[in-house]
């Protein structure tokens, strides 16, 4: 029988993505930006990349998606489960590699402008705006895990 579970369950594909966080005025805000498909918002995520950590290819999606730039901090934060849909509507069930960025830069010529919707929100507002439950869970613990509630850097 088990070769059976090989060919009947696959195992979750992974993801890589990043919560780019930044000092706001009234403290820390996390970036979201909006899905291409269904507008649901998220954070920068994509697929690993030939030749790069997960943490370098969280760094790429970040750049592509938002036009952010900032200090990836080291290690992987968090790991949930997630969906990716496909262009056919297809839903493949991933695993998301979660990174983190502090001081978090956003610069208007980025390679998928105008395409997404992006926006910087307070830390507990993000937590709420998250389309993916687990996602706004990780975010809602971004204050008590990160350097005594402020972000590093």
């Amino acid at each position: 029988m088990a070769f059976l579970r090989g060919m009947i369950f696959r195992p979750r594909a992974l993801q890589t993505g990043v919560i780019c966080l930044r000092e706001g005025p009234q403290g820390p805000e996390v970036l979201l930006v909006r899905t291409l498909d269904t507008g649901r918002w998220i954070i920068p995520k994509g697929w690993p990349m030939d030749g790069k950590t997960l943490a370098e290819a969280a760094e790429i999606e970040a750049w592509e998606e938002a036009g952010a730039t900032g200090r990836m901090m080291p290690g992987e934060f968090a790991r949930i489960p997630s969906n990716k849909r496909r262009n056919d509507g297809l839903e493949v069930p991933t695993d998301l590699a979660i990174f983190v960025m502090t001081d978090t830069q956003l610069t208007e010529d980025y390679p998928e402008a105008g395409r997404r919707e992006r926006q910087m929100w307070p830390i507990d507002l993000a937590a709420r705006r998250a389309d993916v439950e687990a996602l706004g869970e990780v975010i809602g613990t971004l204050r008590d895990r990160l350097d005594g509630g402020r972000p590093a850097g």
